[in-house]
C-alpha cells in the first residue's frame, strides 16, 4: 500500500510512518514545519523513518514533501497514493481564542477541504481523518460513544468537527471512500512539548516545579502512542467505510494520578502549583471504544505506569 501521511513530522504521524514502513509498505510523508514548536524537534522525529526507508532501496519507500496543505499544489502529493492518513493540523485548546483562531481555520479546515480536492484524480483511495474527542466538549462526564451528540468547548474543537464533516460531505457527494477517528488524549515518546505529561516530565528531569490548570481532579482517557496508531493502522487495513470511530484507552485517569505516577517513576517529589482552569478545558474526556473493538479489533495494551516510563526514558535521553 502506498500510503500519504499529513502531519508526517509530527508527535503521532511520526510514529505511524515508522510502523507502514515496518509493515512493508511505501508512504509520502507530508508536513509544513509550522512553527507551533521548535523544527528541529520535528527533524529529529523523522531520523529513524529516513534511515528505514532508505535502508535497502534508497529513496523507494519514503519520500518527504514539504508543503504546505493550505496554499502549496498538492498534485506531487497525491500522486500514486492509495490511501491517506490525515493527521496534520493545528493542535492545541487555550490558543484557538481570539486572534489566533484564523490559523486554526485554515490550517484544520481550509487544508482539509483543498487535501479531499486535490485527491479528485485519485477516486478510490481511502482517506483516514485523524480526528479529535475535543468535538465532544465538556457535556459528556461518562463514556462516550460516536453517537453523542458533539458540542465542543472550544474554537479548536469546532474546527476537528468541521473538517470531520467535510470529510463526510465528500464521501456522501463525491464518493470519497472515509472513515473519521476521534482520538483521545495520546501521549507517549515525542509528545508535543506543549502537552502535560511531556511538560511534567521535563520538569522532574530538571528538577523545576510544575503548574496544572484546575484542581488536579480533571479526568482524561489518557491513550498512548502505540495503541493509537495500531487502531490507525487497522482503520487502513479493514476500510470501514463512512464509520466515525473512538480511539482511545477506555480507562480514564486523573491528572492528580499523572503527577502521582510520575513521583514514583522519577523517584522525586513535585512542586506542584495548581492554577484555575483556562477557557476550553473539559472536565472529563472519556471514550465508549466498543465499536472500534467490533470493526478494527481494536485492543489498547499500554497502561499509564507502562507509557509514562517508556516516555520518561526518551525525556532522559533528550538531556544525555
Amino acid at each position: 500500500m502506498h500510503v500519504l501521511v499529513t502531519g508526517a513530522a509530527g508527535f503521532i504521524g511520526s510514529h505511524l510512518v515508522e510502523r507502514l514502513l515496518a509493515r512493508g509498505d511505501t508512504v509520502t510523508g507530508l508536513d509544513d514545519f509550522d512553527p507551533y514548536y521548535d523544527r528541529a524537534r520535528k527533524e529529529a522525529h523523522l531520523e529513524d523513518a529516513r534511515r528505514r526507508g532508505s535502508a535497502d532501496q534508497p529513496g523507494d519507500r519514503l519520500r518527504f514533501l514539504e508543503l504546505d496543505l493550505a496554499s502549496d499544489d498538492l498534485g506531487t502529493a497525491v500522486d500514486g497514493v492509495d490511501a491517506v492518513v490525515h493527521l496534520a493540523a493545528i493542535p492545541g485548546v487555550r490558543g484557538s481564542w481570539g486572534e489566533s483562531f484564523e490559523p486554526y481555520l485554515r490550517n484544520n479546515v481550509l487544508a482539509t477541504q483543498r487535501l479531499l480536492e486535490a485527491l479528485a484524480a485519485r477516486p478510490d483511495a481511502l482517506f483516514v481523518y485523524g480526528g479529535s474527542a475535543s468535538v465532544y466538549g465538556d457535556a459528556a462526564v461518562d463514556r462516550v460513544t460516536e453517537s453523542f451528540l458533539p458540542a465542543p468547548h472550544s474554537p479548536y474543537g469546532v474546527t476537528k468537527l468541521a473538517a470531520e464533516h467535510l470529510v463526510h460531505l465528500y464521501r456522501l457527494v463525491h464518493g470519497r471512500p472515509s472513515l473519521s477517528l476521534r482520538i483521545f488524549s495520546c501521549y507517549g515518546p515525542r509528545e508535543r512539548p506543549d502537552k502535560a505529561i511531556q511538560k511534567f516530565l521535563t520538569a522532574a528531569r530538571e528538577g523545576r516545579g510544575i503548574e496544572v490548570y484546575g484542581d488536579g481532579s480533571q479526568q482524561r482517557d489518557f491513550t498512548f502512542v502505540g495503541d493509537i496508531v495500531s487502531g490507525i493502522v487497522a482503520a487502513l487495513e479493514k476500510a470501514p467505510v463512512g464509520e466515525t470511530i473512538n480511539l482511545a484507552r477506555g480507562k480514564t485517569e486523573t491528572l492528580r494520578t499523572v503527577v502521582e505516577t510520575i513521583q514514583a517513576l522519577t523517584g522525586g517529589a513535585l512542586d506542584v502549583t495548581y492554577k484555575p482552569s483556562e477557557a476550553g478545558d473539559v472536565r472529563v474526556t472519556h471514550a465508549d471504544i466498543g465499536k472500534a473493538r467490533a470493526l478494527l479489533g481494536y485492543e489498547p495494551s499500554v497502561d499509564l505506569a507502562e507509557g509514562i516510563a517508556a516516555q520518561w526514558a526518551e525525556v532522559q535521553a533528550e538531556q544525555a
